[in-house]
């Protein structure tokens, strides 16, 4: 008998995506060129990703809990390193002279989807076979 994920793990799967490959993708646009994630941030936020890869692929009955933790945990990663350049970019030069790249965009969707695939996943109440 085939499993069947619980709401809210589909949207973990989407985003455990956009994490993996926003974290390869240029972060920043600047005048010298653009500065790929897989430099810095990028690769941890691609590790989250993979974390919450696995989170969309277990059965949700039996580790809900387990689901849930990694979750927040992912999105926390992914959204923070975000806001942290974002904040770090415009405490340097301001908004002069870089762009924010597809990367970074993708990451902080993708740590936004992670927190609100965790909040569904809470909501959920187990079936009582």
């Amino acid at each position: 008998m085939r499993s069947r994920r619980a709401p809210g793990q589909g949207r973990l799967l989407l985003a455990a995506g956009m994490m993996i490959l926003g974290g390869f993708l240029p972060w920043v646009y600047t005048y010298a060129g653009p500065v790929s994630g897989a430099v810095g941030g990028g690769l941890w936020v691609f590790y989250a990703g993979l974390i919450a890869l696995a989170g969309g692929m277990v059965p949700a009955a039996r580790l809900r809990t387990v689901i849930i933790a990694q979750s927040v945990v992912c999105g926390v990663v992914a959204l923070g390193l975000t806001l942290w350049q974002v904040v770090h970019a415009l405490s340097l030069v301001g908004l002069q002279g870089w762009m924010p790249g597809p990367g970074l965009v993708l990451s902080g969707f993708g740590g936004v989807l992670c927190l609100l695939a965790a909040r569904q996943l809470s909501q959920v109440r187990p079936v009582q076979a």
